[in-house]
């Protein structure tokens, strides 16, 4: 994965079986959307060619649900007090955190990722403590939950009986019904000086002014929501989908080969992204790491 979103862990087998289910999705719970025909990528020129947004294509897609919002701190705090889980995080006992929001004693201490100084490895970061020993989440309940790997995402959904999104389901969600528009809410980032997404804003990675309210992650239902009723598709944290991140774009397939397709695909972007560095806070941007990687700024949404 670029540096600019986060680095990722050597890649491994997580040697673990998700935990079993044990609630029922209810319809209430999700959007439903009828699916059908879209356009699905860019060819704009805007996105990084290496990302292999485009072509452009037809995509048909069947009716499925998807979730108003990530996952969130408190209901992934529910996940755990009922069956145990221990993340991959807590299992390899680091996770990355952007050195800005480091106490200066834990930064000290935790090693910079060499191609991008800004990523430390911190020693007990995790879900429960974002950036490292001694933060909490008391005051984030309501924000996506981070430092959760792939493989997490995915216990948390046998154990809530749904699943990941894949790539077409969320760029058609993201997307709330418009066609080919850059944007969850169209083609100018901020129509009438309005702030609609959580993103970097200063200048990377050494200032960052907080403009639009929020200097890390925001509240998982911040901004107004999409056409479809979705909060948060671009901005604020990565969302794992359910597909590698595979250049023909077959669901489910890695054209890669096993030495160099481990990588599952995210979308969406975070409050990391600046345009000068990375500008993947729009609908059709990509990007992956292994599915056993974990940073300060990646976190999921459920599909059913």
């Amino acid at each position: 994965m670029d540096s600019c979103c986060a680095p990722g862990r050597p890649v491994r087998s997580s040697g673990r079986a998700p935990a079993a289910a044990a609630l029922a999705v209810r319809a209430a719970d999700l959007i439903g959307l009828d699916g059908g025909v879209f356009l699905m990528g860019a060819e704009d020129g805007i996105g990084h060619p290496k990302d292999a947004e485009g072509p452009v294509r037809r995509v048909e897609l069947s009716p499925f649900r998807i979730a108003a919002t990530t996952v969130t701190v408190e209901q992934f705090a529910g996940f755990v007090d009922a069956t145990g889980y221990k993340t991959e995080a807590e299992d390899f006992g680091y996770s990355f955190v952007f050195d800005g929001f480091l106490d200066p004693r834990i930064a000290e201490v935790s090693p910079r990722v060499p191609t991008a100084p800004w990523w430390r490895s911190v020693d007990g970061a995790t879900w429960r403590a974002p950036e490292g020993p001694g933060s909490d989440t008391e005051e984030r309940g309501d924000h996506p939950v981070t430092h959760v790997s792939w493989n997490d995402a995915q216990a948390y959904c046998a154990w809530s009986g749904t699943r990941l999104p894949t790539e077409a389901e969320w760029e058609f969600a993201a997307r709330g019904g418009l066609e080919q528009a850059v944007y969850p809410w169209g083609d100018e980032f901020e129509p009438d000086g309005r702030y609609h997404a959580n993103i970097w804003r200063g200048d990377f990675p050494r200032e960052n002014t907080a403009a639009d309210g929020y200097l890390a992650t925001a509240p998982a239902k911040s901004f107004e929501p999409n056409g479809f009723g979705l909060y948060n598709t671009v901005g604020n944290v990565w969302e794992w989908t359910a597909d590698w991140f595979g250049r023909d774009h077959a669901p489910g397939l890695d054209p890669r080969g096993p030495e160099q397709g481990r990588a599952k695909a995210m979308r969406g972007g975070s409050h990391m992204c600046h345009d000068s560095y990375c500008n993947r806070y729009r609908v059709a941007a990509r990007s992956a790491n292994t599915p056993d990687s974990s940073s300060g700024n990646v976190g999921f949404r459920v599909a059913a």
